[in-house]
């Protein structure tokens, strides 16, 4: 005979079935939302868990590196110093590395060229990184990729905590009384080269501290040369842009490796000051002038440099120890750079009147066309990134000339680590180590 189960009982273990399905429930969804473990260390991967490492976390900064790479050797500590820093961010990033020498696969799909490849992987979308190595910098540009585009202020201490953490390295641009909406489409465009925000609420005393009385008003601060300018308007997507562009370098342009890389992006003529030494007390009263006259010529960039401070850049332009300085020319950035006639020096008397000059001259059409005796700005940049690699060609032709006269049986392989590494060590070792620099 069967049995037949009550309805009423049927009725009585709904209720606790649906407890416990819901309970089970709750529990495998807090178990999927779990927030992955902080990582303060450097992690290895490899083909067995790069793609769930990507997945677990939202940003992931990887490099690809080979043992044998003379700058991978030096990023290596590097990266120990800035991985527990980055671990503590809101939106922390991880840092993994992947030898790429041995798992070529993976280098292959994720577009390996040379060592290291650097790259960060936001949400599972990878971006190259071409930024500095050293720990400090590097966290300073891997905190851009993570904030977000547009930071709210609402408050004085708001806007102080932003200016102190945003740091030093890019310029920061601060909407007073405007809406986000408005800045929203530039700071996703200039997102990897300046910090953005808007203040909603701000006393008088922010007002005087970044002199506008006004609003609504853009401010553009550039806190390592104490640089900021005030834009009121027209805000239309075009004339902000304009002023971005403009205000992304200081008002007087250091020359140097870094600014000339900032410098190619920039399509405005140069206006180049070339000093002693650009130290000196009398120097930085010229460079405060030079200031003045950049404010009110926003149509060029004013650059400085000091033949003490890099005289094969200032040889190009046929200025030495030996010169009268300063000296003043309009650079293309490529091959040609202009003098004005009469105004080929600055005297000690007067130097804003003299500035007014060079500039009148330069502008009414009194110039005298010149060559650069030396590379152009791309070919400078390219000389900076890519000098070692000059090396490594020439030993490598030595050796196949040498080797083909002495014996023509024995095959030649060209190119491998064992012969490439000899060639680069010493130069490697004791030159300045530049952001760029990669192995083959």
């Amino acid at each position: 005979m069967k049995t037949r189960r009550s309805p009423l009982i049927l009725l009585n273990t709904t209720p606790l079935l649906l407890l416990v399905l819901l309970s089970s429930s709750i529990i495998s969804s807090a178990e999927s939302t779990t927030p992955p473990e902080k990582i303060n260390t450097v992690l290895e991967l490899d083909e067995s868990n790069f793609d769930s490492t990507i997945s677990a976390y939202d940003y992931v900064f990887v490099d690809f590196y080979a043992p044998w790479c003379g700058h991978c050797k030096r990023l290596a500590p590097e990266l120990d110093v800035a991985a527990p820093i980055l671990a503590e961010l809101k939106k922390p990033i991880v840092i993994a590395k992947v030898n790429a020498d041995k798992y070529t696969r993976l280098a292959r799909k994720h577009e390996v060229d040379g060592f290291p490849t650097l790259k960060i992987y936001m949400h599972g979308v990878p971006t190259d990184y071409y930024g500095p190595r050293k720990a400090e910098l590097l966290v300073c540009f891997l905190r851009k990729f993570v904030a977000p585009d547009v930071t709210i202020l609402n408050s004085d201490s708001a806007i102080r905590e932003f200016v102190e953490e945003a740091g030093t390295h890019f310029p920061i641009f601060i909407g007073f009384g405007l809406n986000e909406t408005v800045m929203s489409n530039l700071a996703i465009k200039y997102k990897k080269k300046a910090w953005f925000s808007v203040a909603s609420d701000f006393s008088d005393d922010v007002m005087v501290q970044y002199d506008f009385d006004k609003i609504p008003a853009l401010v553009s601060i550039h806190p390592s040369y104490n640089d900021h300018t005030v834009f009121y308007g027209p805000f239309e997507e075009e004339f902000m842009e304009e002023f971005i562009t403009q205000n992304s370098l200081p008002l007087a342009v250091p020359i140097n490796s870094e600014t000339l890389k900032v410098l190619k992006d920039d399509q405005r003529k140069i206006v180049l000051t070339i000093l002693e030494d650009d130290s000196e007390e009398k120097s930085q009263n010229l460079i405060k002038i030079l200031k003045a006259a950049a404010s009110a010529n926003r149509d060029l960039v004013f650059g400085f440099v000091g033949v003490k401070q890099w005289e094969e850049f200032t040889e190009t332009f046929g200025a030495n120890k030996e010169t009268k300085l300063p000296k003043m020319i309009v650079w293309d950035g490529d091959e040609e750079y202009l003098s004005v006639i009469g105004s080929e020096s600055i005297e000690e008397e007067d130097q804003g009147s003299q500035i007014s000059q060079f500039l009148a001259g330069y502008r009414g059409g009194r110039t005298e066309r010149n060559r650069v005796s030396g590379p152009s700005l791309l070919g400078y940049i390219s000389s900076l990134i890519g000098i070692r690699t000059v090396y490594i060609i020439v030993f490598l032709v030595a050796m196949l000339m040498f080797i083909q006269h002495i014996s023509k049986e024995e095959p030649l392989r060209v190119g491998t680590r064992d012969q490439a590494e000899p060639a680069t060590s010493s130069k490697a070792e004791s030159s300045e180590y530049r952001p760029e620099d990669k192995q083959d």
